[in-house]
């Protein structure tokens, strides 16, 4: 008598990527050009020189995407920019969407 158990095990895991999301600031008329480029600094981690052009962005064509994360982590920056904004007294929003 064997005690031997075998155990068929299905070979083709289906693993998919997750989703992504593009998280955009929106313009408005009360936010400052510097509160703006702070928050890009400092939530989605961009230098001051990429700051400055998607500020600009921002400021000409209403909106513009500060980076592209999964669902968790694009939650966590709309968060972090509406926290500080709203510290700040800012009415600066930030949006995600599904790429």
């Amino acid at each position: 008598m064997s005690n031997e158990i075998e155990i068929q095990l299905d070979d083709e895991l289906d693993l998919q990527e997750p989703k992504k999301y593009k998280v955009f600031l929106l313009n408005d008329d009360y936010s400052t050009m510097d509160f703006v480029i702070d928050v890009l600094v400092k939530v989605f981690r961009k230098s001051l020189d990429e700051s400055s052009v998607i500020m600009l962005n921002i400021h000409n064509n209403g909106r513009e995407i500060c980076g592209i994360y999964t669902h968790e982590i694009a939650a966590t920056k709309v968060g972090q920019v509406k926290s500080m904004a709203r510290e700040k007294g800012f009415p600066l929003k930030a949006v995600m969407e599904e790429e």
